[in-house]
């Protein structure tokens, strides 16, 4: 059954990025792809002379196993059949029209997660050693709540929360439901309108990814519909980035260390610069085909697509300051090494990353 919501409601101070509008008309798609850097450069360039957020900062909160076919889809020969993605929460201040705002992007329910139904299969299948298994496979470093309490942020000075796309996301923690009280009490979900949409019926191959139930119950007065990409406040944009699920954005951030892209379109550093990377196959795949990015391809719901808002995405952001070899597209779980995992090192890796004072 399809949420009623209203998509104009509460969007007063976030103003429409009108930039990529016309890509989407143009065909074929070589050419779409190009006039897309074109723009996407441009954006880069223009963004980065406006004004920087005020606090930026990422915390470890849990690895995840991931089949190695689907994070470097059809590129990597590795021994390992998984690799680990480490799940980041991303803690933002900034102004918005004069007045500071809190946001907060891909904050975890670590335990609600758990009920998504791959992630479900893959902990049943250790049978009686499951718990083990959890530990052993799925290592949790810090919840979002001790995130926050590490930085002293009250969950009542949180003004937003989102996601570049709702797989495995259990909401109602976040925002409550009429059983249950919202440990964010303040705070609206932004959500791109096609993502909403989708998560009302989903498919096979989406539901495998998403957690059932997870936005049951939400007060719908606490989730904003957006329709374009836009500008959420001095320093943080929201652009729709398809592909990896219909609905995704990416978060874009002006830091003092140059312009961060965030999204989960790849799982790190080497699916943007292939040619790059020192993962087993993976520039012997870029070098025989010419793809200049390697997709994140769990769902495949627009092949195309994806790889163009990785194109995009890269634009964007721009290289590396610390490694010119490389984008500063800090992926939302991003690729690590993990003894149990052989022959998967990323070739460079983000971390944890802290810039800015919180304020008050």
């Amino acid at each position: 059954m399809k949420t009623k919501t209203n998509p104009k409601k509460n969007q007063t101070f976030f103003k429409e990025v009108n930039d990529f509008n016309s890509i989407s008309k143009i065909s074929p798609p070589l050419t779409r792809l190009e006039e897309t850097r074109k723009i996407a450069q441009a954006f880069h360039e223009k963004i980065r002379n406006k004004e920087k957020v005020l606090f930026y900062k990422s915390f470890d909160l849990i690895r995840v196993p991931y089949p190695v076919r689907y994070g470097l889809l059809n590129a990597a020969k590795v021994i390992s059949p998984y690799l680990h993605i480490l799940n980041r929460l991303f803690v933002v201040q900034f102004l918005q029209e004069g007045e500071l705002k809190t946001l907060l992007f891909s904050p975890s329910d670590i335990e609600g997660n758990a009920e998504t139904p791959f992630f479900k299969r893959l902990a049943d299948s250790f049978g009686f050693a499951k718990e083990f298994g959890k530990k052993f496979m799925a290592p949790v470093i810090r919840s979002v709540e001790i995130a926050l309490s590490e930085i002293g942020l009250s969950p009542e000075k949180v003004d937003y929360i989102s996601y570049d796309h709702l797989h495995t996301q259990d909401l109602r923690k976040w925002l409550g439901t009429k059983e249950r009280a919202a440990y964010f009490p303040n705070a609206k979900l932004l959500v791109m309108k096609e993502e909403w949409e989708a998560v009302q019926g989903l498919l096979p191959t989406q539901a495998d990814w998403y957690c059932p139930n997870g936005i049951n119950g939400i007060d719908l007065e606490k989730v904003i519909i957006l329709e374009n990409s836009i500008q959420l406040g001095d320093g943080v944009y929201f652009l729709k980035t398809p592909g990896h699920t219909m609905g995704n954005h990416s978060l874009v951030v002006h830091t003092e260390e140059g312009v961060f892209v965030t999204s989960e379109n790849g799982v790190g550093a080497d699916n943007y610069s292939p040619m790059n990377s020192k993962i087993t196959g993976v520039r012997e795949y870029a070098k025989q085909t010419g793809c200049e990015v390697i997709m994140n391809g769990n769902t495949l719901e627009a092949g195309l697509e994806q790889y163009i808002s990785m194109v995009m995405e890269k634009e964007v952001a721009g290289k590396s300051s610390k490694n010119p070899d490389f984008y500063n597209v800090a992926t939302s779980s991003e690729m690590t090494s993990y003894w149990a995992f052989p022959g998967i090192r990323p070739t460079f890796y983000f971390g944890e990353m802290s810039f800015g004072t919180l304020r008050a």
